[in-house]
């Protein structure tokens, strides 16, 4: 899991991890990791829109929250 840059200083997102086809997310202070997929209920659109902003270290906690909040993979 790679450490999320929080570039505006106050992102609940504390690490992710990307791949081909997912990205997880762990948030501070829980220990469960959220898993959101292309083929699971977040969609393609959404977990590559969240890809990017983890990369940039920018605005994944606000993506979550606005677009993806329960779409996690069961």
């Amino acid at each position: 899991m790679e450490r999320y840059r929080n570039l505006s200083g106050n992102s609940g997102v504390s690490g992710y991890e990307i791949g081909t086809d997912y990205i997880r997310v762990a948030f501070n202070g829980n220990p469960k990791i959220y898993s959101y997929s292309n083929r699971g209920r977040a969609g393609r659109v959404h977990v590559d829109n969240m890809k990017r902003c983890a990369v940039n270290g920018l605005g994944l906690n606000s993506y979550i929250n606005e677009h993806v909040k329960y779409l996690y993979d069961l």
